[in-house]
C-alpha cells in the first residue's frame, strides 16, 4: 500500500479550481457557445491557412525536398484546411495533396467531391483521385499504382526544378515501387509534417481554445449526469453529444471506465454499470470544432470517496502539478525526465507511456517518456515556446483496483507555461487531510 502521507509541497502546489456540484453544464455550455461563435466570426481563417502551408514549405526547404505527397487526412487538413469524411479516409486512401516547396498546391480528391474545397485560395487546382488500395482497385491494383505514379512524378518534374526528392506520409509499397520506376527518390513527409505542426501560432491558439471549452462543457454535463445505475456508455456518449453539438469533429479514442475497470490503464467505455463509491476515469481525446484536439483527462467519484481515492488522487495531481512547473523553452526532453516527479514504487510499473505530449490536432511531436523508459523509447529535443503539449499522469497500483487518471493541456510561453484547460478538479477528493 502506499503511504498515507503526502508531500509537503503538495499543499503550496494544489491552488487549483475545484469541481463542486454547483458547476453548471449550462453556463459552461454558454461560455463554449460564446467562445466558438467569436472565433469563427472574428478569425483570420486566411492568416490561419498561411501560417501553417508555410510552416510545412519551410521543414520542406530545410531538407531539400521537391514537394510532399500527404494522405494523412490530419495532414492534409493542416497544409490546405481541407477535410472530408475524415475519419473514413484514414483507413481508405482515396484522397491526397500535392505539394510542391515553390509551386502549387494540388488536391486530389474523393469522386465528385471537388466542390468541397472550393471556398480554399491555397488549393490552387482540384483532380479526381486516383485510388489503388485494394478496396478501390482488387486485382487492378499495381496497374492503377501506376497511373497514381505517373501523376505524380509528371508533377514533381514540372515544379520541382529538377529535384527528384520527394516526400510522402503513407504509400503502399506498389506505389513506392511504381515511382522509383519513374526516378522518383522517396522520403518520409511524417517528420516533416510533425514539425511543421509543433508550433502553433497566434490563430491556431484561438482554435484549440474554442475545441478545450467544448470539451469542458461536455465535461461538466458529464459530472452532472453522472450517477449510480447508468453504464459507462451512457457517460461516454455525453461527451460525443456535446461535441456534436457545438459543431466538433470527432472523438479519437472511447477511454472511460469505473470502478476497478480503471485499473490497469486504456479501458475503453463500456456497458458496465456505474456504482456509488466507484471512480470514473477518462481522456477526452476530442477533436472539437476547427479541428483541434483537446487532450484532457479527469476521475470523478459516483458518491462518496474513500481515503485510498483521496491518496492517489492527490499524488496524480501532485505530478501533474510538479511536472507544469518544470516545462519551459530551452529545456531538452532527457533533462525532463531526469527531474520529472517521481512516482512511489507501487505505481511505478502502471506508468502511464509518456510523461508529456505535444497536441494540435492531434496528439503530435514531442513524445517525452520516463526516464525509466528513455533507452528504449525515448529520444531528445527540446521544448519550445508556441508548442502545445499535455502533462500526463495515471496513478494506480500494481495489482490494485484503483485507478486515476489526470491530464492538463498547456502551452509553452517563453517564460514557463500557460494553462489552456482549466476545468476544476474534483472537490470530494481533495476536501479532507488523510
Amino acid at each position: 500500500m502506499l503511504s498515507p502521507e503526502i508531500s509537503p509541497v503538495l499543499v503550496a502546489k494544489l491552488e487549483v479550481r475545484l469541481l463542486t456540484s454547483r458547476t453548471s453544464w449550462i453556463d459552461t455550455q454558454a461560455k463554449a457557445r460564446r467562445i466558438i461563435d467569436h472565433t469563427r466570426a472574428s478569425l483570420d481563417f486566411g492568416k490561419l491557412r498561411h501560417y501553417r502551408l508555410e510552416r510545412v514549405r519551410a521543414q520542406l526547404r530545410r531538407l531539400d525536398y521537391s514537394g510532399c505527397v500527404l494522405f494523412d487526412p490530419l495532414n492534409i487538413r493542416y497544409a490546405t484546411d481541407s477535410r472530408n469524411m475524415a475519419v473514413w479516409t484514414l483507413h481508405n486512401a482515396v484522397r491526397y495533396a500535392y505539394i510542391a516547396t515553390e509551386g502549387p498546391v494540388v488536391l486530389f480528391d474523393f469522386h465528385n467531391c471537388e466542390h468541397l474545397s472550393d471556398h480554399l485560395d491555397l488549393i490552387d487546382e482540384t483532380r479526381p483521385a486516383t485510388a489503388w488500395s485494394y478496396f478501390a482497385a482488387g486485382p487492378r491494383k499495381q496497374e492503377r499504382a501506376k497511373t497514381w505514379a505517373a501523376e505524380i512524378a509528371d508533377l514533381v518534374t514540372a515544379h520541382g526544378g529538377g529535384n527528384s526528392r520527394l516526400a510522402i506520409d503513407s504509400c503502399n509499397p506498389e506505389g513506392y515501387r511504381a515511382l522509383a520506376d519513374l526516378g522518383i527518390e522517396v522520403f518520409d513527409a511524417q517528420g516533416v509534417l510533425e514539425q511543421a505542426r509543433s508550433i502553433k501560432s497566434a490563430e491556431e491558439l484561438a482554435c484549440m481554445r474554442a475545441s478545450v471549452t467544448t470539451a469542458e462543457a461536455a465535461m461538466a454535463r458529464m459530472y452532472e449526469e453522472l450517477k449510480p445505475g447508468m453504464t459507462e456508455n451512457q457517460l461516454w456518449a455525453i461527451m460525443n453529444e456535446v461535441n456534436a453539438s457545438m459543431d466538433g469533429e470527432w472523438i479519437e479514442t472511447r477511454l472511460l471506465a469505473s470502478g476497478t475497470r480503471c485499473n490497469p490503464w486504456f479501458q475503453e467505455s463500456s456497458d458496465a454499470v456505474i456504482q456509488s463509491g466507484d471512480l470514473v476515469s477518462f481522456d477526452t481525446d476530442l477533436v472539437g470544432p476547427f479541428g483541434y484536439c483537446s487532450d484532457i483527462s479527469r476521475s470523478f467519484i459516483c458518491g462518496p470517496a474513500n481515503d485510498e481515492q483521496r491518496r492517489l488522487y492527490r499524488l496524480a495531481l501532485e505530478q501533474i502539478k510538479t511536472n507544469m512547473e518544470l516545462l519551459r523553452p530551452g529545456l531538452s526532453f532527457r533533462e525532463l525526465a531526469e527531474i520529472a516527479w517521481k512516482m512511489p514504487a507501487s505505481c511505478l510499473p502502471n506508468r502511464y507511456s509518456v510523461v508529456v505530449h505535444g497536441v494540435g490536432l492531434c496528439d503530435e511531436y514531442p513524445s517525452c517518456v520516463y526516464l525509466e523508459d528513455f533507452e528504449t523509447g525515448g529520444y531528445d529535443g527540446h521544448f519550445e515556446a508556441g508548442m502545445t503539449v499535455c502533462v500526463e499522469s495515471y496513478m494506480g497500483e500494481e495489482g490494485g483496483s484503483i485507478g486515476v487518471k489526470l491530464e492538463q493541456q498547456v502551452l509553452i510561453t517563453e517564460t514557463g507555461i500557460e494553462e489552456i484547460s482549466s476545468f476544476p478538479f474534483e472537490e470530494k477528493l481533495l476536501n479532507r487531510e488523510i
